[in-house]
């Protein structure tokens, strides 16, 4: 380590003692304007025509009065060949206080090396910004993940697959738009500052308004919004935009996310699952190209019909438990126990209903690989999801699963009767009194919404990432993150 630290000492000074000779000879290290810069991957399609491009210096390689440089940009890498017969002595030598990392203008003819390789004949240069900290020179320079995802600019200068997922989940995002506008939804925003948080069962981030002197909360979900808009008339909305969650780390969880609701009036869950399923094989299709894909070395085919089992077959399939046998917190405790299921947080949980849900997260969430709908949970579960009309105990939910555990969507047709959505929210104040803090808290403003008149409605959740990480082969959330949720190093919240 030190020895690295060192190294890095040295190439920093080697860059200021640069930076100040080409000061002394009037060069502006950090120019303005850029002209008729076209992209690499587009110069490397233009053999033995004069181009002009810009990029970062990737490696510099001194050949007698020859230089050789790699620089690349978002698009592509190209090899600039640089000769002193071609640019003079001073413009030649001056290239050598170009250093690793500098970004730089190149012009002049493509052509082919003996060697095959499209490269630049350069006729002029410019520096258009000098790097005064070192650049790894490969990626095992940033071997270390906690330096990956602190200093995130160093490793999508090194990381090509840090970039595409990137890239990935801007195409993501842009499909998924696309979609619901060919779909006849509009696009909105609701409140991310709110006065009370609902929408989900997440521990919220509390912040605080001066000027109003009050308390708000970061959005866990903006569904109570996208409801009041449908009881306003608007019959389609969506929203892709930040939820904030005060939970733990996890490599499925950062405490902020991108989350994608839409809600969609006169339609119930069932139908909702035919266009879920049309729309996630569309878009595996469209960024994939290909409806069979792996992910985390488990093949999964989007091709075939999607799978569909109740919550409570689910479970029972996978340890034997029928969770409608045992419908009280103690019963279902004491046969957990006997069929020696280990659950990490059993001493944490005091309610049926987060019994029942670690009890699914143990036995059968992580073996699901191919799309599969788990459908019709515990109503405890769900409450803000409309109850089955043949078996109130269970909500109109479902989510996708796949990939051996990640959970896609989740979605219900909508509780619309505000008398049960008035008792389901005290409901959950009780469970809260019992020690869950994950609940929902009283929204009177949003009973009065309802009882103006929610008409029948479906509603609908991804979170994005996970998505993301389903379709660039990730096990880390934070990998399609561009700058994740850490702990800052001081006080002071430095993170180098």
């Amino acid at each position: 380590m030190e020895k690295q630290e060192s190294k890095a000492e040295a190439e920093t000074e080697t860059k200021l003692e640069n930076l100040n000779k080409l000061k002394e000879k009037g060069v502006n290290p950090y120019p303005s304007k850029v002209k008729d810069r076209i992209l690499i991957n587009e110069a490397l399609k233009k053999e033995g025509e004069r181009v002009s491009v810009a990029g970062r210096t990737v490696s510099i390689r001194e050949h007698g009065k020859s230089l050789f440089a790699d620089i690349y940009d978002e698009s592509g890498k190209i090899q600039i060949y640089l000769k002193i017969d071609l640019l003079g002595e001073e413009k030649f030598n001056g290239f050598k206080l170009i250093d690793v990392g500098d970004i730089i203008e190149a012009s002049g003819e493509v052509f082919k090396t003996q060697a095959g390789e499209i490269s630049i004949k350069v006729e002029d240069y410019r520096l258009l910004a000098k790097t005064l900290a070192p650049i790894p020179s490969s990626w095992y320079g940033l071997r270390d993940v906690e330096v990956r995802y602190r200093k995130r600019f160093l490793d999508y200068i090194v990381n090509e697959k840090a970039r595409d997922n990137l890239k990935t989940r801007s195409r993501l995002i842009s499909f998924l738009r696309r979609f619901m506008d060919e779909n006849d939804f509009i696009e909105v925003e609701t409140p991310i500052l709110q006065a009370i948080p609902g929408g989900a069962a997440a521990k919220p981030f509390v912040t605080h308004c001066n000027i109003l002197d009050h308390d708000f909360y970061l959005r866990i979900a903006p569904e109570l919004y996208l409801k009041r808009l449908t009881v306003g008339g608007f019959e389609k909305v969506y929203e892709i935009g930040r939820a904030f969650r005060n939970e733990g780390l996890s490599h499925m969880h950062n405490p902020e996310f991108t989350i994608f609701e839409f809600y969609w009036a006169y339609v119930d869950y069932e139908f909702l699952m035919e266009f879920t399923e049309k729309m996630v094989k569309e878009a595996v299709k469209e960024i994939k190209g290909s409806l069979q894909i792996e992910y985390q070395g488990k093949k999964i085919d989007f091709e075939k019909p999607f799978g569909k089992i109740t919550f409570r077959d689910l479970v029972m399939q996978d340890c034997g438990i029928d969770i409608d046998q045992f419908k009280d917190f103690e019963s279902l405790k004491n046969e957990i126990l006997a069929k020696d299921i280990k659950i990490e947080t059993m001493n944490e949980v005091k309610v049926w209903s987060k019994l029942v849900d670690e009890l699914y997260k143990k036995v059968s969430r992580e073996k699901i690989i191919e799309p599969i709908f788990v459908v019709d949970h515990p109503v405890e579960l769900t409450p803000l999801a409309k109850k089955k009309e043949d078996d109130p105990t269970k909500a109109q939910r479902f989510q996708l699963v796949t990939g051996g555990g990640l959970e896609l969507v989740n979605a219900y047709t909508e509780l619309n009767d505000p008398l049960d959505q008035e008792q389901r929210f005290k409901q959950q104040l009780e469970m809260k009194k019992a020690g869950w803090e994950e609940t929902q808290d009283f929204d009177a403003n949003f009973i009065e919404a309802l009882k103006v008149g929610l008409p029948p409605t479906a509603g609908w959740g991804m979170g994005i990432e996970r998505f993301v990480m389903l379709l660039t082969d990730q096990y880390s959330i934070k990998e399609v993150i561009a700058f994740p949720t850490l702990r800052p190093k001081n006080k002071e919240g430095e993170e180098a």
